[in-house]
């Protein structure tokens, strides 16, 4: 009889259980010694460190612009409408693979199938290319924190004018020494919640950094609504003309999504691990992508009626996108209004907590696979914070010193972008769906995610099986003809 990697022997139905802490013997079940396992202690802490890993900047720079470009409302009813159904089944896939083997991200591929250990591996490789640019961002936004607290307008322009928020910004990140410093600053904080472990370290700052940052962003919505013209940017947000949908708009809503929920970067495969057996997959999942889309929206909210209330120049301002939206045309609609000051404070405060969590969840990632090759935590925080640095450095100099470095225009942050979101990650979806729908049983991930009427199985399995696959070829597709 065979491991077939689920702590069962044998095939498939009857099996042995070898780690469930039982195990079949003549005489019925006997304990077994339960292997020590620190995950999250509950499921509102799942829950909370989870969504804080899909609410990153994504939701705040990415979806607002894509709104904006896809025909507003009908992009959201697409957003949404792709929310319940494709994303909602991967969520439930990853955590299920996670729990359901108890292992990092390569440990749980291999043990679906050994074949597939590989698969594993590219996991793995996403976070590790995905973390050290993100904190240079997230050091960026650490900056913006600095300057709007500290009142000195010149380090992000003084007046209200794009042009001159634009040439503080680029004169910033082309600044050789002042932007390592935020991103090793962004880098220590990551990595220093990480090192308290699980429940310590990253179930208790979601606890308290997910609330703040609700707080936070429904305080700015409300404040930003209640601005003259913030309604003709809520009509461009909500008020879908069916006549704008093409087929571009659905493949940008899947490719959001995509992003938005952390899929395909081992994160949700490794916090399922975390997970207690008693909790339910399918309302955690669906609580997961509620708050995911949730301030998603609400960050399109803050944005886009902003620029409808404070910029002389909407169009031109909402048809910016990624760095441009968040670092040149948002200050200098700050700079335009009494108190924007403190507005632009706390909204990059906001963008921090964000980025924070998302950056934290990779960092985990990539830890629990070091500890798994017996590595104590901090010993494997403090080798993925040497990558961070060497890999968060050449990011953060190729806007400067290493400007030469680039690739169709590509600079060394970019690049990196590219390879992890539209290579790598859509392959590792793709194979994700293979190996769960084709080479191992999808009954027993079923079962692991509690998905019991006969409907809902069918449905899973021929999402799994079929439509996601094909999502993602098309998105990978798209990524790789459209993007360079």
């Amino acid at each position: 009889m065979a491991d077939n990697g689920f702590g069962r022997r044998e095939s498939l139905y009857g099996a042995e259980y070898v780690g469930e802490g039982r195990t079949k013997t003549a005489g019925g079940l006997a304990p077994l010694e339960k292997k020590k396992h620190h995950g999250f202690a509950s499921k509102l802490g799942f829950v909370l460190a989870a969504a804080g890993s899909a609410v990153g900047l994504g939701n705040l720079w990415r979806f607002p612009y894509l709104a904006a470009k896809y025909g507003g409302g009908i992009f959201i009813l697409c957003y949404l409408a792709l929310a319940i159904t494709f994303g909602f089944c991967l969520l439930v896939l990853e955590i299920a693979i996670g729990r359901k083997t108890g292992k990092n991200v390569i440990g749980a591929f291999s043990a679906l199938s050994r074949k597939f250990k590989w698969l594993g591996i590219l996991a793995l490789v996403v976070p590790i290319i995905i973390v050290p640019y993100y904190c240079v961002i997230g050091g960026w936004v650490t900056y913006y924190i600095y300057a709007f607290a500290s009142g000195n307008a010149s380090l992000i322009g003084e007046s209200a004018s794009v042009a001159t928020s634009e040439n503080c910004f680029n004169s910033f990140i082309s600044d050789p020494y002042l932007p390592l410093v935020f991103f090793l600053v962004f880098a220590v904080i990551t990595v220093f919640v990480v090192v308290f472990g699980v429940q310590k370290g990253i179930e208790r700052m979601s606890k308290i950094l997910m609330p703040m940052l609700a707080a936070i962003a429904v305080g700015l919505m409300i404040y930003v609504l209640c601005q003259p013209g913030a309604l003709d940017g809520l009509k461009v947000l909500f008020v879908p003309n069916f006549e704008d949908f093409r087929f571009e708009t659905l493949l940008a809503a899947l490719g959001q999504l995509f992003y938005s929920m952390s899929l395909a970067m081992g994160i949700m495969v490794t916090y399922g691990s975390y997970m207690k057996k008693d909790g339910k997959i399918t309302s955690s999942a669906r609580q997961i992508s509620i708050c995911d889309s949730a301030f998603a929206i609400v960050a399109a909210v803050i944005i886009i009626p902003s620029i409808f209330a404070y910029s002389d120049n909407p169009d031109q301002a909402m048809a910016a996108s990624g760095p441009s939206l968040m670092f040149v045309q948002l200050p200098a609609v700050f700079n335009n209004i009494t108190g924007g000051r403190w507005l632009g404070m706390v909204f990059f405060v906001l963008v921090f907590f964000a980025a924070l969590t998302s950056s934290i969840s990779l960092v985990e990632t990539i830890v629990a696979v070091l500890k798994s090759n017996g590595l104590s935590r901090v010993i494997s925080c403090v080798i993925v914070f040497g990558i961070m640095l060497v890999m968060g450095t050449l990011s953060s100099l190729g806007y400067g010193p290493l400007s030469m470095i680039n690739i169709s225009g590509k600079a060394i942050l970019d690049i990196f972008d590219y390879v992890s979101n539209s290579i790598l990650m859509p392959i590792v979806a793709i194979g994700t769906c293979i190996v769960a729908g084709y080479f191992c049983d999808t009954r027993i991930l079923m079962d692991e995610a509690g998905l019991l009427r006969k409907s809902t199985r069918t449905y899973f399995r021929i999402m799994v099986r079929y439509v996601a696959p094909v999502c993602m070829a098309l998105i990978l597709i798209s990524g790789i003809f459209l993007d360079l």
